[in-house]
């Protein structure tokens, strides 16, 4: 089968911010074509996404990471059973998560009855020693099997079939979000799922020096004998022009997907929902970092999505120089544009790319004009139904 991957180019201008931090609080950066550029991490724009997908999703649809998978399942037990306590529950899903995924479940010693009062201790509930990313199908069909086992688990879990069902449970019905981002389960690498996505590092297309702001909070019941600053402080800031780049397996979105699926359910339709999606979601979120101090709102000045037939590809070398603030005005979001503009055309009649390759471009301002012959202008709206027809279409035959 072709392959099907998808591509999305992103500039994107973000004013004073702090979008996420070092450990020294200060805007991430890095050293890129020698000099000093902004940047977000991958992790930071992915867990932006995910969080974006809450209200691009049904939660059926979606995942939960945590390290509380006994509460998670307890509770979907006791709700499917109420003669089971909680206690009860909850020790059904130490051993149920266990056989599922090698993994134990302790009470944190930071958590422990000692020092603690007897409802402190009650509400302590065992952890894993790592996030476990389940999808909401999976901690249901492990809570009815902990149902299922109640009356004695330990004897249930003897029972090869029993515990195969509880193997496959944990291992079908990937949520969109395990899907797209993958899992990693270190007691079982067997029912690992490997990412469809890939999000880059986002940098500034220019050079940029982090700033301080230096700020101080005055006590509102102060008096004239206590004059002066209640608090004063340090926040570290800067301002970009950032290229954000993400790729999409397609086909690896679809096998994740479609493991678990009924025989009589679309085998397109969940890979067109995820790939809507997982495009609205990457383009459309920011990540939270200081936001409250910033305020700083803003959606991509360009996005420029590629449907390609044989590997991912990032224009990131267009700005390996950096690009210089233009007409003496400053300014960087044109001279970017205009460098992908004359770098694309190149790099693609170069590696012979033209062929079997769509594309879209949804342009925000007039500094994109350079860039609105790169695809098919069109709105946001309109480049999800685009690539979700595409993708479905490509498919639907094997091409």
């Amino acid at each position: 089968m072709t392959r099907v991957i998808i591509d999305i180019h992103i500039l994107q201008t973000v004013p004073p911010s702090n979008l996420n931090r070092d450990d020294t609080g200060s805007p991430k950066t890095a050293v890129y074509g020698g000099v000093r550029r902004a940047r977000v991490s991958s992790q930071a724009w992915k867990r932006a996404t995910r969080k974006a997908f809450e209200d691009l999703l049904d939660p059926s649809e979606l995942g939960v990471r945590t390290k509380r998978v006994a509460e998670q399942i307890a509770n979907r037990m006791t709700a499917l059973e109420p003669s089971l306590s909680s206690t009860e529950a909850v020790a059904v899903a130490v051993e149920v998560i266990k056989a599922a995924t090698g993994a134990k479940s302790e009470v944190p010693k930071r958590k422990s009855a000692a020092g603690k009062t007897d409802q402190d201790a009650a509400a302590a509930l065992p952890e894993t020693g790592y996030l476990m990313f389940l999808s909401a199908s999976q901690l249901d069909n492990l809570a009815r099997l902990g149902v299922e086992g109640s009356k004695d688990i330990t004897a249930f879990l003897k029972d090869k079939d029993f515990k195969n069902r509880v193997r496959q449970a944990a291992d079908t019905r990937h949520s969109v979000d395990i899907a797209l981002f993958g899992r990693m389960v270190a007691d079982s690498a067997d029912i690992n799922v490997a990412a469809a996505a890939q999000v880059a590092h986002a940098i500034s297309v220019h050079t940029v020096e982090n700033e301080s702001d230096y700020f101080t909070a005055v006590d509102d019941r102060s008096t004239d004998a206590e004059p002066g600053a209640g608090m004063i402080g340090i926040v570290d800031f800067n301002a970009a022009t950032f290229y954000r780049y993400a790729a999409l397996d397609v086909n690896r979105l679809a096998e994740n997907l479609g493991t678990g699926l009924l025989e009589e359910a679309s085998q397109t339709e969940p890979v067109r929902r995820a790939v809507e999606a997982f495009i609205k979601g990457f383009v459309l979120s920011m990540p939270t970092g200081k936001v409250n101090t910033f305020g700083n709102h803003t959606v991509p000045d360009l996005v420029l999505v590629k449907l390609r037939t044989t590997r991912p590809i990032s224009f990131a070398a267009a700005f390996e120089e950096a690009i210089g603030a233009g007409d003496g005005q400053g300014g960087y979001l044109k001279g970017a544009c205009e460098r992908l503009a004359g770098y694309i055309p190149k790099l693609e009649k170069a590696y012979d790319l033209q062929e079997d390759t769509e594309s879209w471009v949804v342009c925000a301002s007039s500094a994109t004009e350079a860039l609105e012959e790169a695809g098919e202008q069109v709105s946001i709206s309109q480049l999800l139904e685009a690539v979700g027809s595409a993708v479905t279409a490509r498919l639907a035959s094997g091409a």
